[in-house]
């Protein structure tokens, strides 16, 4: 396969006392651009207007999602999704090259059996003024691996992958749709996640002792 994950820097959060205070609202763009000192047309201000726009469009159908600003919040919605007493971890593609890996085929070398994930929560960083993820859940069939790859340079990484076996619920206007020339609902979709990433996902329960004679 011929790909790139290519690696960003993402600011940290702030705590929470400091990160409630700051309005988190599209309408609230002017006052933001002041705030940090930003004009519309930088960088950044184009990052932010985007990162609004993704953040308050509607979820679509069987989705649950929300852009936490801080650690607790994040906490909250991943136990609203997976439980509050449910014991979680999380997965990642792991990278070991620090400056990240350039466009190269890659072959893969050994498949993960599969996470066990009958809900999970994915976690994508997003390009904010400070610590800021786009959290979602689709409530569809999915099963998740983890991949062994190596590319042509030498680079070994494991990624994760996701497998989404019904599509039909999700939204059909989504680009990867268009870059895919498939149809929502005509097959299942896989994609590796990137790194810095995150899926959450709750423990397997625990096996039942069998019984002896």
């Amino acid at each position: 396969m011929t790909f790139q994950l290519p690696l960003r820097e993402y600011a940290k959060f702030f705590p929470r006392k400091v990160s409630d205070d700051i309005p988190f609202s599209k309408s609230q763009v002017p006052s933001l651009l002041d705030l940090f000192s930003l004009t519309k047309d930088s960088t950044q201000g184009q990052y932010m207007i985007d990162i609004f726009n993704q953040c308050e469009f509607p979820p679509n159908k069987e989705e649950t999602k929300a852009c936490p600003t801080s650690l607790d919040s994040m906490l909250e919605f991943i136990h609203s999704v997976i439980g509050a007493e449910t014991n979680y971890s999380t997965h990642s593609t792991s990278h070991p090259t620090p400056s990240g890996a350039r466009l190269q085929n890659y072959i893969i070398l050994d498949i993960s059996t599969d996470i066990y994930s009958p809900k999970w929560v994915t976690c994508h960083p997003r390009p904010y003024l400070y610590g800021l993820y786009y959290f979602h859940y689709l409530d569809i069939r999915s099963k998740i691996f983890k991949v062994l790859l190596k590319g042509e340079d030498g680079d070994i990484m494991n990624a994760l992958v996701i497998f989404h076996l019904d599509t039909s619920d999700m939204n059909p206007n989504h680009f990867i749709f268009d870059l895919l020339g498939m149809k929502h609902g005509d097959a299942p979709l896989c994609h590796f996640s990137s790194v810095k990433h995150l899926l959450w996902v709750p423990h397997p329960p625990a096996a039942t002792p069998v019984a002896t004679m």
